[in-house]
């Protein structure tokens, strides 16, 4: 592919709802353009966005896939992105890298969950937004009632552009509102004709209520309108273009990705209407302790943020990136950021869904990737090592459900770490680590299929075969009342003996005191070498956990009194000694067990307020307040037992049809209730 110059670059992710049409969308975008000789489809497994197995085999996008193609003299650098909500990290990353989101939209099943949140991350970010309402040709579709949906959701900047021409089965073209002109689809290209008399009264209505919202945002376009001169369609398309790169005009078209029709008029507006990377903000990124910005100057030094990894066992790492500034070539050297190391780009490559074709050089605002940069991962900046600069990190979604890997062989167990630092490198929405408490590898992630295409993603591409266990919930154990016992520890065998004798006392502490050890030996029972022994000795038994074995927590421990032998006592009898009394005063002091209580933050649609508060107090938990949000939703905020909440992502996406979101962490532990004790047991072993 030709280098095209930053202003015929459009950088493009298509967003919405899983279902909605995104992939076929792509497809039939590729096919209009004439980068692919026929229309592949989901069913069929064989497009160019959705390429990896796990995809294929369940038919949903699980990952970003990138697809250059031209059109009419520019570059489209279109992402097809996720639509379900385990992968909406991937949404968050083709979001700051494009220059436009084209929201798809079903003209059957309207405005969705994932639809909703990805305009929230749009609106964060101020991306340009644009939107395709899909299906129209299906039954069922509704142009008006989706339309009446986004603009009571999304609010006054919704602008339709078009009118859908036949209801349903019978949709065959679109009408454009600017030109006043019919698009007609029964050949399967584009017929234009006037505008169909049927449609001329309704589509003058229309087009009237677009020029008026297009020309009050130029005081000198209105004062020509109002004196009775029409504007043009150029300088309509014009003005719209600068709302649009402003973030405050969503223009709205409509068409059947599956027809495919008007998706030819998609990509005309794309290229007419959507910003190029030079009509965008200038970059901002860190130079130290000072934010500076960056001219999108392609003749200016190189610089480069890397959006997306992809882990492939035989290429290697592929890194995507987005030029920020200059122009890269193929042997340049960049050093990163965040590490320090240098990297050379040996190669780089445009994409086409898996394909990649080398390109002789890449201009600001483009998208490109190159193969392994050993050092680079998502989220880094590459740059000049004179000027070394990093793009400032952005939030995203973090884990909400774990789950615990068995690795199957030894040789598994071996391979596990590495593995999945690879596939890490790939996601960061994921994490993992080792729970030194419960002895179990955790791998965390957005959700039950995100966690299970990760585990097939292991044994696929690192042939890394793990089991799933449930996750233990880490208990802790004290003493609800003063308790002593005496420690003896005495044995012969010939030669020197061990003895030591210690008078131990328990006393419990306030929740989250800890560990106190308190020395109240006096006159030389226990010889003061021998003090450190005894309270390591404790502190051995605490850590070996109490009657169910968990750690013990929040006790004091007094050393009042003891006996010693001068040939035969030492630190290790005293050790043992104290372990030995600390067991038996444990088990003397109405031992009880504390489970960790976790603040949650649970964030629903009002009319699912209720049965939130409902769940959550079946749960144990306890609410203590609510808040609205700018938008209407309800923030509840409670305090609910950790092992109530270990699968709560399902639970919730269940009880609110996918519209709750939450955030929970560790605040603190609380005495379990003595009938729970045993039914939590059996779950934790």
């Amino acid at each position: 592919m030709k280098v095209f110059p930053p202003d015929k670059i459009r950088n493009v992710s298509l967003v919405g709802h899983t279902g909605s049409g995104k992939t076929t969308l792509a497809e039939a975008l590729l096919f209009r353009a004439g980068a692919i000789t026929r229309l592949g489809t989901v069913e069929a497994r064989n497009t160019v966005t959705d390429y990896d197995p796990e995809e294929q085999s369940r038919g949903i996008s699980l990952t970003l896939a990138l697809a250059a193609f031209q059109w009419k003299g520019h570059k489209i650098n279109l992402i097809d992105t996720p639509g379900y909500a385990d992968f909406s990290g991937d949404v968050h990353a083709a979001l700051r890298v494009t220059d436009l989101a084209v929201f798809v939209v079903s003209a059957v099943e309207g405005i969705e969950v994932q639809t909703a949140y990805a305009w929230k991350i749009a609106e964060k970010l101020n991306t340009p937004r644009m939107i395709f309402i899909n299906k129209l040709d299906k039954e069922r579709a509704s142009f008006d009632r989706t339309l009446a949906e986004l603009r009571d959701r999304f609010g006054a900047g919704i602008a339709p552009i078009e009118l859908p021409i036949g209801n349903e089965a019978a949709f065959h073209g679109v009408a454009d509102l600017f030109r006043d002109k019919a698009y007609i689809y029964d050949s399967g290209k584009a017929e234009v004709i006037a505008m169909p008399e049927h449609l001329a009264e309704r589509e003058a209505e229309v087009r009237d209520n677009l020029v008026e919202g297009i020309v009050v945002s130029d005081d000198a376009m209105l004062e020509s309108y109002l004196e009775g001169t029409n504007p043009s369609v150029d300088e309509l398309e014009r003005t719209m273009a600068t709302g649009v790169a402003a973030a405050k005009v969503f223009p709205v078209v409509c068409g059947s990705a599956i027809g495919p029709i008007a998706v030819d008029r998609l990509a005309d507006f794309i290229v007419e209407l959507g910003p190029s990377p030079l009509d965008r903000p200038p970059v901002k990124v860190m130079a130290g302790d000072q934010m500076i910005e960056v001219a999108k100057d392609p003749k200016a030094d190189p610089l480069a943020f890397v959006f997306k990894t992809l882990a492939d066992p035989y290429v290697g790492q592929i890194s995507m990136f987005k030029v920020l500034s200059g122009t890269l070539k193929p042997e340049t050297q960049l050093t990163n950021g965040r590490s320090g190391q240098d990297e050379r780009l040996a190669k780089i490559a445009t994409m086409f869904g898996k394909e990649t074709t080398l390109v002789a050089a890449a201009p600001a605002g483009d998208i490109v990737a190159a193969a392994k940069l050993q050092g680079t991962k998502t989220g880094d900046t590459l740059a000049p090592k004179h000027k070394p600069v990093k793009v400032p990190a952005v939030d995203r979604p973090s884990p909400i459900l774990a789950t615990a890997l068995l690795p199957q062989t030894q040789s598994d167990d071996d391979k596990l770490a590495s593995a999945l630092h690879r596939i890490l490198e790939e996601d960061s929405s994921l994490t993992f680590h080792r729970n030194d408490e419960t002895g179990q590898t955790l791998l965390s992630g957005m959700g039950e299929m995100h966690l299970t295409i990760s585990i097939e993603k292991l044994e696929r591409k690192f042939g890394v075969k793990v089991d799933q266990e449930p996750v233990r919930v880490p208990y802790r154990e004290s003493v609800s009342q003063p308790s002593a016992a005496e420690g003896r520890h005495k044995k012969q065998s010939g030669g020197h003996g061990q003895f030591g004798v210690c008078q131990l006392e328990l006393r419990p502490l306030p929740p989250g005191a800890g560990f106190v050890f308190v020395d109240k030996i006096r006159g030389g029972s226990i010889p003061r070498q021998y003090i450190p022994a005894i309270e390591k000795g404790v502190v051995e038994a605490m850590a070996k956990g109490g009657i169910h074995g968990y750690p013990v927590v929040d006790v004091e421990v007094i050393v009042n009194d003891g006996k010693f032998h001068a040939v035969d006592s030492s630190e290790m009898s005293f050790r043992l000694a104290a372990r030995a009394g600390f067991r038996q005063a444990f088990e003397k002091g109405s031992p009880i067990v504390l489970e960790p209580v976790s603040a949650v933050a649970i964030t629903v649609p009002p009319q699912y307020q209720g049965e939130v508060m409902g769940d959550i107090s079946a749960r144990r938990g306890s609410v203590r307040g609510s808040t609205t949000t700018p938008d209407g939703s309800q923030v509840i905020e409670a305090m609910v037992p950790s092992s109530e909440i270990v699968r709560y992502a399902i639970d919730l996406r269940s009880l609110t049809s996918g519209w709750g979101t939450f955030s929970a962490n560790h605040d603190h532990y609380q005495e379990m209730p003595s009938h729970l004790i045993e039914r939590a047991m059996a779950t934790a072993t």
